[in-house]
C-alpha cells in the first residue's frame, strides 16, 4: 500500500542542482544522490515523472545577452536537458528502478516522444517518466514545462526541488538576515509579492487549476519522502491546506 499522501507527483529539478560543487556539467555523486532520493520516495508507492532543466549546461538567457537568436538559445537549452534526463535514467536504472524518458523534442533513437497517454500508462506501471526537452517552446522554462506536465498526467502535486533553499522566504536569504520562512502561502500572494520560487508563467498555470506546489530542499536527506508523507518540510503553495497525513 501507498505510504504517501500524494498519489501522483511531478518533480522538478534544476539543472545547476546537478552540477555539484562543479563549475558545470554533471557531478557523478550528486546525479547518484538524487537518484538514491527519488528511489527510495517512488517505492513509497507514489507515482512519479521527473522534469529536469539544462542550466549546468547551457544558459539560454547568457548566450541570448551574446548576441544569438533567442529561438536558437532555448532550443539549444531543451537539448541540454535531454542530457541530464538521461543522466538521470542511467543512474535510476543503476538502483533497479524502471524508467521512461519522454523527450517533448522528437529523437526516437535516443528516448520516447512525449505522449500523454502514454506517460500515464508508463505510471501506473510502476515506471519512473523523465519528461526532457522543456515545452518543446522557446520562450518556456522548465517551470513551465514542470507545470504543465503536472497538469496533462493528473498529478496531485507539483514538487520544485531546490539546492541549499528550504522553502519560500519573505525575502531572499542569502542577502535579506531578518528574511522568515513561509509555511504556507497561496499562489496569488506569491504571485503578488514576487518571491521567486518558480517563474510567474508556471505559477500561473498552476492558481488557475488549483495545483498545489511544495518547494523544498532536495539534498537535505530524506526530504523528498518527506514531503510524499505529508510531513511539514518546505513550504506548501495552495488555495488551501491540505488534509492532516494520518
Amino acid at each position: 500500500m501507498a505510504e504517501t499522501v500524494y498519489g501522483r507527483i511531478v518533480l522538478k529539478l534544476s539543472g545547476e542542482s546537478l552540477k555539484g560543487r562543479r563549475a558545470s556539467g554533471l557531478d557523478p555523486e550528486t546525479v547518484r544522490f538524487v537518484a538514491d532520493e527519488v528511489g527510495t520516495a517512488f517505492r513509497l508507492g507514489a507515482q512519479v515523472g521527473l522534469v529536469v532543466g539544462g542550466g549546468n549546461i547551457w544558459r539560454g538567457a547568457e548566450y541570448e545577452a551574446a548576441g544569438m537568436d533567442r529561438s536558437t538559445a532555448d532550443s539549444a537549452g531543451m537539448l541540454a536537458t535531454i542530457i541530464n534526463a538521461l543522466a538521470l535514467q542511467d543512474a535510476l536504472e543503476r538502483i533497479g528502478v524502471t524508467v521512461r524518458t519522454q523527450t517533448a523534442l522528437t529523437m526516437p533513437s535516443v528516448a520516447e516522444p512525449y505522449i500523454r497517454r502514454r506517460a500515464i500508462r508508463h505510471m501506473e506501471k510502476g515506471r519512473v517518466v523523465i519528461f526532457a526537452g522543456g515545452t518543446g517552446n522557446p520562450y518556456m522554462s522548465t517551470d513551465t514545462a514542470a507545470a504543465l506536465r503536472s497538469l496533462e498526467i493528473g498529478a496531485d502535486a507539483l514538487l520544485m526541488a531546490k539546492n541549499n533553499v528550504d522553502g519560500v522566504y519573505t525575502a531572499d536569504p542569502l542577502k535579506d538576515p531578518t528574511a522568515t520562512k513561509l509555511m504556507h502561502i497561496t499562489h496569488i500572494d506569491a504571485l503578488r509579492r514576487r518571491l521567486g520560487a518558480l517563474d510567474s508563467t508556471a505559477l500561473s498555470l498552476c492558481m488557475d487549476n488549483a495545483m498545489p506546489i511544495v518547494v523544498f530542499n532536495m539534498f537535505t536527506p530524506g526530504n523528498l519522502s518527506k514531503v510524499l508523507r505529508g510531513e511539514p518540510v518546505g513550504t506548501l503553495i495552495s488555495e488551501k491546506l491540505p488534509a492532516p497525513a494520518v
